[in-house]
């Protein structure tokens, strides 16, 4: 596993032979944030990173210097890896919880630029994830919400769906916290014409 850019681009982080998370492909990585680079000043970005597993995504983040970023994992070897990569990184920025989840985003009172969540493809009711995110407000106006799935699951018809990107056996679908209009008109808009 390695950072595919910013200040730590290339430096490769092995994960503990005990950690079972599947680590985002860097080719999908990659693709997924230069998407990002073209939305976000990173900078001036708070992120919060749910099902951290090694943290690969946290530390793109970090590498990139947004300004803070929260690490969600239950898994508590995953969570101490995380923690020991981000003191020897020197990531200041970066402030891993152990915690489940789902409670985490119901109790959570803060707001972000981005959210990434990277579920176990077979967990069960991973995509609660994105309605509890829009029910309890957790993005900013201009927020990010990027899901990251199988091929097997689709979410063209969420309100807050914006487009879904893939790369190889990897998607991410990603959620506005604006709902999306479509371009069709209504019947009621068709009727006022």
């Amino acid at each position: 596993m390695r950072i595919v850019s910013g200040k730590y681009r290339g430096r490769t982080i092995v994960p503990p032979k005990n950690l079972r998370a599947r680590p985002t492909t860097d080719f999908a990585k990659e693709n997924l944030f230069n998407v990002l680079g073209n939305l976000v000043d990173w900078e001036e970005i708070d992120v919060l990173d749910l099902f951290s597993g090694t943290g690969s995504i946290s530390y793109e983040f970090c590498s990139r210097g947004a300004r803070n970023v929260t690490s969600v994992e239950i898994n508590a070897v995953h969570h101490a890896f995380i923690r020991k990569t981000a003191e020897q990184l020197g990531f200041g920025q970066l402030h891993a919880l152990k915690a489940n989840v789902f409670l985490y985003l119901k109790s959570c009172a803060k707001q972000f630029d981005v959210i990434f969540s990277d579920a176990p493809y077979d967990l069960q009711g991973a995509e609660q994830v994105i309605d509890l995110v829009f029910e309890k407000g957790l993005l900013r106006e201009d927020g990010l919400l990027i899901f990251e799935h199988s091929d097997r699951k689709r979410f063209e018809e969420h309100p807050n769906f914006w487009q879904t990107r893939s790369y190889g056996s990897v998607n991410f679908s990603i959620f506005t916290a604006e709902p999306q209009r479509s371009e069709e008109p209504t019947a009621e808009e068709e009727a006022e014409e």
